[in-house]
């Protein structure tokens, strides 16, 4: 049974949309679905992540299960990452879905759920673009399900995330290691998913149940006095504190891996998969501009503002927003790679003004719950 509803105008509605209401969230249109940007407010709601524990409805993104004997050979074909690094059933990892070209057509959580058998988390917006892209490819021994609409996806993020998850799943569950996903019952009676992923440079889970039980995981995790509930708008902050990249602002069809900074994602040595080609050349001659990362005084940098260089405008904000922790403006953009050293110097036209801007390095927020916390 599809746990996704559909509202007059046409957007869908996860399973969580009543709770949303009845919390006097903010709804707002976003990748197809009417979703929460905020309840009391971001900043509020930010440092609660930062300091306590916060949960995010992430149910509209898509969720595909890939299976059968040739699942490994495929996925390693289709993906940039080199996914013997994840031979081991619970392991994750982040990866890239590419076209011939190189243009980055997704970013994806690969989980190594099964025997023969892999979980995708993707993103909502590029639902539909990537299943047909990889159903496209799939050999006869691999199938593909899109799981998405009878799946939920809950994050609970904080430096409090993993006690109060310990405390619904009982004293003997024992948390997965960092970016691992393992099985739980909570509150002895939901099956779930627990995986030790998130977006907001905290310690945490994301959890991933049947639609129909995320009403009754939300109210539990809403129990906790410490657990405050979050919109869209403080995982937008929370994630660009990190340096993590949106899909839309940061990176889309129209960039590459290597002008992304993303090249840790793409492998080097296993051989040929969908793009390779192309990134090699981008590798071998150097991108013609770079994501930096700025830090920004004198204004709160927006999408789309330009970014000047001796007076001459030579990019635009990718991602911009005020940083509640550093209470200071914070952006990504794109400039031609000469200037892409760090500490070169840009203004930002925010309107009739300009605000000065320093290519730092990611990320702007050094010190979280996840700080020390190793990957394996």
């Amino acid at each position: 049974m599809s746990g996704v509803q559909r509202s007059d105008r046409g957007l869908k509605r996860t399973s969580l949309y009543e709770e949303h209401l009845a919390l006097g969230a903010r709804m707002v249109p976003f990748a197809g679905f009417e979703m929460p940007v905020q309840y009391a407010g971001i900043i509020e709601e930010h440092r609660a992540v930062r300091s306590r524990a916060g949960i995010f409805d992430v149910s509209h993104m898509a969720e595909f299960r890939v299976f059968g004997f040739g699942a490994f050979e495929f996925l390693q074909r289709a993906l940039t990452n080199d996914l013997r690094k994840i031979s081991e059933i619970g392991q994750a990892q982040y990866t890239l879905l590419l076209d011939e070209q190189g243009a980055i057509l997704d970013d994806l959580i690969v989980y190594h759920s099964g025997d023969l058998e892999y979980f995708i988390i993707a993103n909502a917006s590029n639902r539909e673009q990537d299943f047909d892209f990889l159903k496209r490819q799939a050999p006869d021994d691999v199938e593909l399900v899109d799981e998405s609409d009878r799946t939920a996806l809950i994050a609970l993020q904080g430096p409090e995330a993993l006690r109060i998850v310990s405390e619904l799943v009982g004293p003997d569950w024992i948390a997965p290691d960092r970016f691992c996903i393992g099985e739980g019952l909570l509150d002895g009676a939901v099956p779930c998913l627990i995986a030790r992923t998130g977006y907001t440079g905290e310690d945490g889970v994301e959890i991933v149940c049947r639609s129909s039980d995320a009403p009754v995981v939300w109210r539990l995790l809403l129990s906790f006095s410490e657990v405050t509930p979050c919109g869209l708008g403080a995982r937008d902050t929370l994630r660009l504190e990190m340096g993590y990249h949106l899909y839309g602002s940061d990176m889309d069809r129209g960039v590459d891996p290597i002008s992304a900074g993303l090249g840790w994602v793409v492998a080097k040595d296993k051989g040929d998969f969908v793009g390779h080609g192309a990134v090699q050349r981008i590798r071998d001659e150097g991108p013609e501009r770079r994501l930096v990362f700025l830090s920004v005084v004198g204004g709160i940098p927006r999408h789309g503002f330009p970014v000047l260089h001796g007076g001459v405008e030579v990019g635009k904000v990718a991602s911009g927003t005020f940083s509640p922790t550093l209470e200071t403006g914070i952006a990504t953009a794109y400039v031609p790679a000469g200037l892409s050293s760090l500490g070169t110097t840009f203004e930002v036209a925010i309107r009739a003004k300009k605000a000065s801007a320093t290519a730092v390095k990611p990320p702007f927020v050094t010190s979280t719950s996840l700080s020390g916390v190793q990957t394996p």
